[in-house]
């Protein structure tokens, strides 16, 4: 699909983002994003394997609303709600290396019938929270939401670089620290109400309907925009997106922006205009765990203050910024995405092994990232041999690269040892609206 929009996923192989399904890019792109995981459905995914579902919020899907542009200072309302929750990085049952995961606890709207799920993947670069329906106790009723004005239940594709996840949109109040997204649109991967997958959504390859596919129990989508899909959904049926299900059959549909699967950050009464990723440094041989914090709000409380950090700014319908590297190659399609497992990109003299980087030694390779304002930060690039990594035991790392020929991820390994700010579009900070990332 050629529509512009936001990327949903490439995640090393494993990436998410706003659904931005450029087809020729994300086929590329396989390994570069959140959430999903690029592998096919036969032969259990190696531990090397890629993630590149989430690109950042632009990459290949339909456009959000438009945000405009950014004011240069905003007034942020303060806040005492406890605001965050811990993150990890550990061992997976599928042998996937930088998954950051956390636990969130969904409830029936508006009740304290709630249900906690553990080893949800943590992911800037896409929007919205996806559950498995395996991952919810038995029996666990959320309320659906309707497709369009009719009276059917909506049902939704969401393509990622490494595949797609369907299932039915449900209604639910979505919990984390002392955060209440209440009755927010999420999506129940695999929910029974929806049997059957349209054939569009097939295209996108993988189903990742599974705990093997997924890699794991959830995607929780913190990037810079709302809406997953957004404007490009709202007046018209769109096949890559939503769907109207009424006795098992599907139809394409149009979606409001209130009744789209949403991210919950911005559903939040305060500390709703971003989130900050504060994960420690590792060693460049990798380390067996590591945990971090998931800050909500920016500028809301003194632990989510932006101090010195440099804004880049995003490009408001994609989310996209730029990188330059030291050879003078220039991605305008970069992303900084905590849901893809290593940095993805293309680079001719680095051997490859399959989709991964392996030099004969580490080595570091300049670049720099600038917003669409012309403001820029160095960022270095390190980079080891991906098969003494993934041989050593380890699952956190810093230096995991891969083959990307369309953009530049900055995935997991560029958050560690950072403080790293994602802004959502529209949004007041202390230093205008989002879309931005800051570090």
């Amino acid at each position: 699909m050629s529509t512009p929009g936001r990327c949903v996923s490439i995640h090393g192989v494993y990436a998410h983002t706003r659904s931005i399904v450029l087809a020729g890019v994300l086929a590329v792109a396989l390994a570069a994003c959140g959430g999903g995981n690029g592998k096919a459905t036969g032969p259990t995914v190696p531990a090397s394997a890629p993630i590149a579902a989430s690109a950042p919020s632009g990459a290949s899907s339909p456009a959000p609303a438009s945000s405009g542009s950014s004011s240069t200072t905003g007034t942020v309302p303060q806040s005492t709600t406890p605001n965050v929750v811990q993150v990890s990085v550990a061992a997976t049952p599928t042998s996937t290396r930088n998954m950051l995961m956390v636990s969130v606890t969904v409830c029936v709207p508006g009740t304290s019938t709630c249900a906690t799920v553990n080893n949800v993947q943590v992911d800037t670069g896409s929007q919205g929270l996806r559950l498995l329906a395996s991952a919810l106790p038995a029996g666990f009723a959320l309320p659906a939401v309707n497709a369009g004005a009719g009276p059917a239940s909506a049902g939704e594709c969401a393509a990622f670089g490494t595949g797609y996840t369907w299932g039915a949109v449900r209604s639910a109040d979505v919990r984390l620290a002392g955060e209440v997204a209440s009755a927010l649109p999420i999506q129940v991967i695999a929910d029974a109400s929806v049997p059957t997958t349209p054939s569009v959504c097939q295209g996108f390859g993988l189903a990742m309907i599974n705990t093997t596919a997924l890699r794991s129990n959830g995607i929780l989508g913190v990037g810079p925009f709302n809406a997953d899909c957004g404007a490009a959904c709202v007046n018209q049926p769109n096949s890559s997106w939503y769907y109207a299900c009424s006795s098992g059959s599907c139809t394409p549909s149009a979606q409001p922006l209130a009744q789209q699967v949403s991210n919950p950050v911005a559903a939040f009464a305060t500390d709703n205009n971003g989130v900050v990723l504060d994960l420690p440094a590792v060693p460049d041989t990798g380390q067996s765990a590591v945990r971090g914090a998931l800050i909500f709000g920016i500028g809301s409380q003194p632990n989510n203050a932006l101090g010195g950090a440099t804004v880049l700014r995003a490009n408001t319908v994609t989310g996209f910024v730029t990188t330059t590297t030291s050879d003078g190659s220039v991605y305008p399609l970069s992303y900084l995405d905590s849901g893809s497992n290593g940095f993805f990109f293309a680079d001719a003299a680095l051997t490859r092994c399959g989709v991964w980087y392996c030099p004969s030694s580490p080595l570091s390779i300049g670049a720099t990232i600038k917003g669409t304002d012309g403001i820029s930060a160095p960022a270095a690039v390190p980079v080891a041999n991906a098969q003494t990594l993934l041989a050593s035991g380890n699952w956190a790392f810093n230096n995991l690269a891969g083959y990307n020929g369309n953009m530049f991820g900055w995935g997991l390994p560029f958050f560690f040892g950072r403080r790293i700010y994602t802004a959502i579009e529209a949004q007041v900070t202390p230093v205008g609206t989002g879309p931005y990332f800051a570090f």
